[in-house]
């Protein structure tokens, strides 16, 4: 299976900038190698660095690690439901209201980690299972119109993009 990207007739503009994001290539590699940039990002940081904040009021550093393994969960959902062909309108989701109930300060760095480890490796094994013919379901998430191959490219550039914020705004801070 070749997975291409999909066309701006298949999603609203509210997912074009991850789109945009996610690199050229094949998606599912790209994903599996953004796994290990994650890992060496964050594998290195102490329990102080993972709760360092770049301004009052921002997420942690496990806050957004957090906040990564939430959205792979959610863009893997949309995209198995889609992707099997159900039509059923599908929520949005409220991402500091996810933040502040899931108390990722309160958690190491290892295990934040290894959760989103897991919820990328579930991610990629929906995406290889999925049929040629899954890939074109149209569907409903959060009031847009998407088809089930914008969530692989949705979900590697909605990470590319926190990876950019992290290496800006929160590594400079980090001693």
């Amino acid at each position: 299976m070749t997975l291409t990207r999909p066309l701006p007739g298949e999603y609203a503009e509210g997912y074009a900038p991850y789109i945009a994001a996610a690199p050229e290539g094949d998606p599912l590699a790209l994903l599996a190698a953004q796994l290990d940039e994650v890992t060496t990002l964050f594998s290195g940081l102490s329990e102080v660095q993972g709760g360092h904040r770049y301004a009052p009021g921002k997420w942690s550093l496990k806050d957004l690690l957090q906040h990564l393994s939430d959205a792979e969960r959610i863009f893997a959902y949309r995209c198995l439901r889609i992707g099997r062909g159900d039509a059923t309108p599908l929520a949005g989701w409220d991402e500091d209201t996810y933040a502040a109930s899931a108390y990722a300060d309160g958690r190491s760095v290892a295990d934040l980690l290894a959760d989103f480890h897991s919820a990328r490796r579930s991610s990629l094994e929906l995406f290889r299972s999925l049929p040629e013919a899954s890939w074109m379901q149209q569907g409903n998430s959060n009031g847009r119109n998407v088809t089930a191959r914008c969530f692989p490219y949705i979900d590697l550039g909605h990470a590319a993009h926190h990876l950019a914020i992290i290496r800006e705004r929160y590594l400079p801070g980090l001693k």
